[in-house]
């Protein structure tokens, strides 16, 4: 059984770092907006016994200091993709694997293009670089749809939560799924859950894409109510070497909702780091 190794710095500390498990690669698993460490839980154990995993927590979310949070410092994804570095090189870590969902899709971009050797290969699940609809792009909202997401959010926060949580998840006939997102959600404070939303839903990182010299697999969902086909779609044709896999699951957390689809889709890539 891989057991955790407890880290100390004030960097992992701040982070709520965890590295477990063993083997010659490391694979890096970087969670989305409202959820933490704990929805990587199916990978994590499938990948531990034959890979070194690191997880961690988004400052402002989960177990990570919220006294590390502020909001003049994670105003855009490039304070996220700044910690992610410090957390690599307080590890001493180069050409890891690294698995990012939702924003952490595009944390990783950044990161990637700022310093490429801290990364062998990358995976973006349900990731996006521009939310908003655009003159010749679908991102699958409109600037008034972000709007009422920000008024339902600042007006009852836990209501929103409630509902946001079951819409993204899918799988309606399997309820706990959606519960727990919910309590992950509602776990954030208020105010930087707005916050964090406001920079995800507004941020546009399709510029960025043509950067990233790192081999990268995107994963898309059959469905995903937050990140429509096209979504995908560009980012595979936008990032230089990128591929596209559609796996057999719906909704925004196919890793917690069909783990074994994403598996499928990982293994393989990651079998194949180093061969370039």
């Amino acid at each position: 059984m891989a057991m955790a190794m407890h880290v100390s710095s004030a960097v992992l500390m701040r982070n709520n770092v965890r590295v477990v498990g063993a083997g010659a690669k490391t694979v890096v698993l970087a969670h989305g907006f409202g959820s933490d460490q704990s929805a990587w839980r199916h990978i994590e154990a499938a990948l531990a016994p034959d890979h070194q995993v690191v997880l961690f927590d988004l400052v402002g979310a989960g177990h990570a200091q919220v006294s590390a949070y502020s909001p003049r410092r994670y105003r855009s994804l490039h304070a996220y993709a700044a910690d992610l570095l410090e957390i690599l090189a307080e590890l001493s870590l180069e050409s890891v694997i690294y698995v990012g969902h939702s924003m952490s899709g595009m944390i990783g971009l950044l990161a990637g293009i700022t310093e490429p050797e801290r990364f062998e290969r990358m995976v973006f699940v349900g990731a996006s670089p521009r939310y908003l609809n655009d003159t010749g792009y679908v991102g699958g909202f409109d600037q008034s749809d972000i709007n009422a997401l920000y008024a339902a959010m600042s007006s009852n926060y836990q209501a929103w939560a409630s509902g946001f949580s079951g819409l993204v998840m899918g799988y309606p006939e399997r309820p706990e799924l959606a519960a727990e997102f919910a309590s992950t959600l509602t776990s954030i404070r208020p105010d930087i859950a707005v916050a964090v939303a406001r920079l995800i839903f507004q941020s546009d990182h399709r510029a960025d894409l043509a950067k990233l010299s790192v081999p990268t697999l995107i994963i898309q969902t059959q469905h995903d109510p937050a990140v429509p086909a096209a979504v995908g779609t560009f980012l595979s044709t936008q990032i230089p070497r990128a591929e596209l896999r559609i796996v057999d699951a719906q909704g925004h957390f196919p890793h917690l909702s069909a783990p074994d689809a994403v598996l499928r889709a990982v293994r393989p890539f990651i079998s194949q780091a180093g061969s370039y």
